[in-house]
């Protein structure tokens, strides 16, 4: 008998709660807990006030500020949307920023110090690490940023970069995106609202709604050549991860580099393996073409931190950080 089969003959005696305990990748929702527990010991040492019924959430969205570590980060997101709303731009402030594991939250703690400071040679040196030549030129950053031509999104909200590096000419040259426990990329919300079948409609565009009302996902897809290697589904790529490719296709467009921001100990985007890659990331680059993978790439929050703890502009914070989110 193999080995396989000695394994298979030993699962076969398991019931199923035996078996869980066997997998072998570790579970989003033990992730999860982690952070929630972090995040409500954070916030009972400062004595801030929290929702009833979630320790790990701020009472009330307007009490978002103590959701940011530094006061400096606090008053820079606050200058820059009021900056915005004088000049009639949205700085959108996301619904669940008070959440303590809101990634938009996270975001402003681990790269608002970056930019408040005007220090970014950990991110470039990370970055480097991963072979993105323009992170050299990075020299100032914008959150939440997006351009309504590049997919002709006139109405509506169009896709949106939670942070861009510009070089010191103002053009952007890095894309970030950043997730905390996020279980996927966006989907397509013309699916969720039950107004498609989920059709792959590769061949028979006109079928698919935001083609019809003008959008240019599909034109970009094909001008890539990503409808080439995804023609073959019975599933519209978009459903489950719609915000993937928008996000991809304006890089590339806008000729920079995505990048993805994500926590280590998540599964969900790259999930550690003896035999091969798996996660989201992994599988979705299959997708990609060649050409175009090495303008995709994933940093960890673990990295950054790391780099950032090395650096003597933010040993005032970044253990605070690694508190607040669980890391130590």
């Amino acid at each position: 008998m193999s080995a396989r089969d000695v394994v298979w003959q030993e699962r076969k005696l398991m019931n199923s709660r035996q078996l869980a305990q066997k997998w072998p990748f570790p579970r989003h929702k033990d992730f999860k807990q982690k952070l929630q527990n972090a995040s409500e010991a954070w916030f009972n040492s400062r004595h801030f006030q929290t929702h009833p019924k979630m320790s790990y959430c701020l009472s009330k969205w307007s009490d978002w500020g103590n959701n940011i570590i530094l006061k400096e980060v606090e008053e820079y997101i606050q200058n820059v949307s009021s900056e915005c709303e004088k000049q009639g731009k949205p700085f959108p402030l996301h619904k669940y920023v008070h959440h303590g594991l809101s990634s938009q939250a996270m975001t402003f703690n681990l790269i608002g110090p970056q930019i408040t400071r005007n220090d970014y040679f950990s991110l470039i040196e990370l970055l480097q690490q991963k072979h993105v030549s323009a992170a050299s030129r990075i020299d100032h950053a914008q959150f939440e940023y997006e351009d309504r031509d590049v997919f002709r999104e006139d109405v509506g909200q169009p896709t949106s970069i939670d942070i861009v590096f510009k070089d010191s000419a103002g053009n952007p040259i890095i894309f970030m995106e950043s997730k905390l426990v996020e279980q996927e990329f966006g989907g397509c919300s013309v699916f969720s609202n039950g107004d498609c079948d989920g059709r792959n409609p590769v061949g028979q565009e006109e079928s698919c709604y935001l083609h019809f009302i003008g959008r240019c996902y599909w034109h970009l897809m094909k001008e890539y050549g990503i409808t080439t290697i995804v023609k073959n589904e019975r599933q519209c790529i978009f459903l489950a991860h719609y915000q993937f490719f928008r996000e991809i296709l304006l890089s590339i467009k806008k000729n920079g580099t995505f990048v993805l921001l994500s926590d280590e100990r998540s599964p969900v985007f790259h999930c550690k393996s003896e035999s091969q890659p798996r996660g989201i990331i992994p599988f979705l680059m299959e997708c990609v073409p060649v050409q175009y993978q090495d303008r995709i790439v994933s940093i960890s929050i673990q990295e950054l931190v790391g780099l950032l703890r090395e650096n003597p502009k933010h040993t005032d914070w970044i253990n605070d950080f690694e508190v607040k989110y669980g890391m130590v």
